[in-house]
């Protein structure tokens, strides 16, 4: 029997307006980084988890002014939680899945099979099981596209719209120290590209448009951040894979 493990979540500082939340009992290939960004007006809050445990309250010490919710994209690992809070912005592409707890789309349909069991090693509460796992609707959430900002007072983020992983993937790029919030559209892994709402040749254009991408801090949605050049490499990694010809079996 696995054992309840409260708090759910952990948080790592990384600097005074800058904290990445994490679920670590959930496994390491899937776990999404969570990021707190504070600011003079308001805080903003990029993803929100898996929703298995309340988010909201854990942050609450971390949390003195009002906070806005970004998902950077629809899927479960991303979204999970955002019932939770009041100001939810999601990209107009992706809203009525998360108004309406599309679960297809969100890739928690139980045929899908996203979300097993052996994914944890702890449990949120007693009785829980990954096999009745759903991300609850969000019918509140308002939606956004390319092209809007995020205002916190004292930095300001420019939501660029890169679909591929999913037709609603956002960065979120702060415009004045020109970091870049990537969500799942760029990490340091296996970038996935044949989920329910991938399009490989939009995946190709949106990085081509972050091939030239003003940006020293790479603050992606899953695994370790990463810098510029790191950046480029995993861009033209990708799109060479991707427009190099095919085998004549695969034809």
């Amino acid at each position: 029997m696995k054992t309840v493990r409260q708090p759910w979540f952990h948080t790592q500082r990384i600097r005074d307006d800058l904290y990445c939340i994490s679920e670590p009992h959930y496994t390491w290939q899937n776990r999404a980084n969570l990021w707190l960004i504070k600011g003079r007006d308001s805080d903003l809050l990029i993803d929100t988890g898996l929703g298995v445990s309340s988010l909201k309250l854990y942050l609450a010490d971390l949390l003195d002014k009002p906070l806005k919710v970004v998902a950077s994209h629809v899927h479960f690992d991303h979204s999970g939680g955002c019932h939770e809070f009041e100001q939810v912005y999601i990209h107009q592409n992706e809203h009525h899945a998360l108004c309406s707890g599309d679960q297809r789309l969100i890739l928690s349909a139980p045929d899908i099979g996203a979300v097993p069991d052996r994914d944890f090693d702890a449990i949120p509460y007693q009785g829980f099981s990954a096999n009745h796992y759903e991300v609850k609707a969000c019918p509140h959430a308002q939606a956004i596209e390319g092209g809007d900002v995020i205002d916190l007072g004292d930095k300001a983020f420019e939501v660029m719209h890169l679909p591929g992983h999913s037709s609603g993937s956002i960065g979120l790029y702060n415009t004045s120290d020109q970091s870049f919030f990537s969500g799942d559209v760029v990490y340091d892994g296996e970038l996935l590209d044949k989920l329910e709402d991938s399009i490989v040749e939009d995946y190709i254009t949106s990085m081509e448009r972050l091939l030239t991408l003003k940006t020293h801090e790479v603050r992606p949605g899953h695994y370790q951040s990463f810098d510029r050049r790191r950046l480029q490499l995993l861009i033209k990694k990708y799109i060479d894979e991707k427009k190099a010809p095919a085998c004549p079996s695969e034809s």
